[in-house]
C-alpha cells in the first residue's frame, strides 16, 4: 500500500503510558519504506521509459532529417532530370528540323533534276519530230506500203 506524503504528515502512532508503541512504529516505518521502496522502483522505471523515449525520440528526429533531406535531394535530381529532358527534347526536335530542311533541299533539287531532264527529253522529242515532218516524200510512201502489206 502506497503512502502519500500527505498521510506520513498526519499519521500518529499510538502512544503508552512512556511513549509511542514500539510495534505501531516499526510497522509505520515498515510501511514507509515499502512505500518508498514503491515509489523508488516507479522512478527508475519511468526513468528508463523516460530514457528509452528520448532515445526513440531522438531516432525519430533523425530520420525525419533523413527523409527531409531525401526529399530535398529527389526534388532537385527531379528538377536536374526535367531540365535535362527539356535539352533534349529541343536537340531533338532542332536536329529533326535540321533533317526536314536537308530532305526538302534534296527533293528540290531532285526535282529540278528531273525538271531539266524532262526539258531535255521534250527538246529531244520536239526534235526528232521536226525530223520526222521534214522527211522525204519516198520514206511516207515505203511506209503506207508497209502498213498496207502488213494490215
Amino acid at each position: 500500500m502506497a503512502i502519500t506524503p500527505v498521510e506520513i504528515r498526519h499519521l500518529q502512532p499510538s502512544r503508552s503510558p512512556f511513549g509511542y508503541r514500539r510495534s505501531a512504529v516499526d510497522r509505520l516505518f515498515a510501511e514507509i519504506a515499502d512505500s518508498f521502496e514503491d515509489v523508488w522502483r516507479e522512478r527508475a522505471e519511468f526513468g528508463d521509459r523516460i530514457e528509452h523515449l528520448e532515445t526513440e525520440l531522438q531516432r525519430h528526429r533523425d530520420l525525419e532529417t533523413l527523409l527531409r533531406s531525401t526529399l530535398v535531394s529527389a526534388e532537385r535530381a527531379m528538377q536536374e532530370q526535367i531540365e535535362t529532358a527539356r535539352k533534349q527534347g529541343e536537340v531533338i526536335v532542332n536536329e529533326a528540323h535540321a533533317e526536314a530542311r536537308a530532305i526538302t533541299r534534296r527533293a528540290q533539287a531532285e526535282r529540278e533534276r528531273l525538271e531539266a531532264e524532262a526539258r531535255r527529253v521534250k527538246a529531244l522529242l520536239h526534235a526528232a519530230l521536226a525530223a520526222v515532218e521534214e522527211r522525204p516524200d519516198d520514206v511516207v510512201e515505203e511506209e503506207a506500203e508497209v502498213r498496207r502489206l502488213a494490215g
